[in-house]
Order: C-alpha cells, then structure tokens, then sequence
C-alpha cells in the first residue's frame, strides 16, 4: 500500500529543492513534532547515492536512522529512493502559488496507516513552514 501526503510551499522551486537536499537545511525541518529533531543528515545526491538522517527524541529516549539510496534523481523535478524495502518518491510541482512538494511512500506494517501518513504530512508541513521562513528572510 502506498501513502501519499503532500503540502504547498510558498517559495520558488529552486529554493525549495535546495532546502530539500542539502544537510544544513535537513536538520532543521526534519522533524514529526517539537520532542523529535534529526541531529545529522548526509545526502549524496545522484543516481545510486546514499542519504542518512538521525533522527532522535530530545529527551534522549528513542533514535534511529532513517537512511537509503537514491534510484532517479531529476533536478527539480522529483527524488526517487529506496529505503529498506521500500520505495519512496517525492515530487516538486512548481505552480502560481508555489511549489508542491508531494511525497509517495510505501506504508510500513507495524504502525497504523493514518499514523503514517500523519507523522510524514507533519514533517512536510514542518519543511513548508521552515522554506517560507527562510525565504522571506532573503
């Protein structure tokens, strides 16, 4: 089963593509909710490149890596990857309001489909807040 979520980010496509990829950005938005944050991130962006982000509870409870392997990249156009066993493709859709970012994932079997999808739309509403954010700033 696949799960799509996605979210409206208010900046050109070149901006949020960059904030996507790059590690320094990375580790500022990738978070489901206040208690998480992701300590390190590392992105080789290409074909058969590798990608990690930490990912920790802030009270020191729980971590893990959330890590896989790129299989297409087209640039400012979509990011596909595999993790685990499962696929993931994330789309940038450029349009008058800005730019889509629409994420498809594979859903996994130990936690509830909505739980998914909730903790994965939260982290994209994070990335859209934190695009903005930065955008206005410039």
């Amino acid at each position: 089963m696949k799960i799509t979520v996605e979210t409206l980010v208010a900046a050109p496509l070149a901006e949020v593509w960059e904030a996507y990829i790059t590690p320094e950005d990375i580790v500022q938005w990738n978070a489901a909710s206040d208690d998480w944050h992701t300590t390190s991130s590392t992105v080789d962006l290409r074909d058969g490149g590798e990608f990690s982000s930490r990912m920790e509870a802030k009270d020191g409870s729980f971590g893990f890596d959330f890590a896989g392997t790129y299989t297409s990249i087209k640039p400012h156009q979509s990011i596909s990857y595999t993790f685990g066993e499962r696929n993931g493709l994330v789309e940038f859709i450029d349009g008058a309001q800005g730019v889509t970012v629409r994420s498809t994932f594979d859903a996994e079997d130990q936690n509830p489909v909505e739980q998914q999808a909730a903790g994965w739309q939260a982290i994209l509403d994070r990335f859209a807040s934190y695009v903005a954010v930065k955008h206005k700033a410039h």
